[in-house]
């Protein structure tokens, strides 16, 4: 006799605001100083320029990211709690109107009548339930879980800066074409690690996602070069 088992299957959290800013927060930091370093590298300046050029990517890219995801989070959650407020007023000023709708839409859901009817009667008769329950059929959206405008901020401004130092780092000890090789190669293997991470995280095949993570930056980081490359000599630097 087989004996019954409870079974249980996990999600990840995908809308945790802080979880999506850290993990592109990394590929984008790495991302947009290699190719700035490269770009400046291009122009053949000393090495004194390169680090100052970089490190300021870094403190501008890092700050911005986190002010910026901080402004967007933060207008974000406002206007989706606006939009709780409304819809709170109408569950108590409008009840019956809005009973019916809640009805209507499990109906066309594929429930019968009566059952919607039912559904929409014990969802209204609470009024927290009613208010989750119109938002998420509504606005799409779960009035507990808004995100963190601080959280996301935070993991936003330090991924960025961590992706960013990689390209970096072998510039504060070293110059010239040494560094050079060591901030390709780092910020090489690097994409490598975010693209799979990325791949394991929205359950795509890990070696395709690196690939693509390693071609993007490739391409990117190469332009930026070559722009860099031109304009250096094209203007006698």
């Amino acid at each position: 006799m087989v004996e019954d088992q409870a079974y249980e299957h996990h999600h990840r959290n995908v809308q945790s605001g802080g979880a999506r800013a850290a993990v592109f927060g990394i590929s984008d930091g790495l991302v947009t100083n290699i190719s700035l370093i490269l770009g400046v590298v291009g122009a053949h300046p000393a090495a004194g320029i390169v680090r100052l050029a970089g490190l300021a990517g870094l403190v501008a890219g890092a700050f911005s990211m986190g002010a910026g995801e901080l402004i967007s989070m933060k207008a974000q959650k406002e206007l989706l709690q606006r939009e709780l407020s409304v819809e709170r007023e109408a569950i108590t000023d409008y009840h019956d109107d809005e009973l019916r709708e809640l009805a209507a839409t499990y109906e066309s859901r594929g429930f019968s009548k009566e059952l919607s009817i039912k559904i929409a009667e014990e969802a209204m008769s609470k009024p927290e339930l009613a208010l989750e329950m119109h938002a998420r059929e509504e606005l799409g959206i779960d009035p507990s879980s808004l995100g963190s405008p601080v959280l996301a901020s935070v993991a936003s401004f330090l991924s960025f800066a961590v992706g960013a130092a990689v390209p970096l780092l072998p510039w504060v000890f070293d110059g010239g074409l040494a560094a050079t090789i060591w901030s390709v190669c780092a910020a090489a293997l690097t994409a490598i690690i975010v693209g799979a991470v990325l791949g394991w995280f929205t359950g795509r095949r890990v070696i395709m996602s690196a690939a693509r993570q390693l071609v993007v930056t490739a391409v990117v980081a190469s332009a930026a070069w070559g722009i860099g490359h031109g304009l250096g000599y094209g203007r006698g630097l």
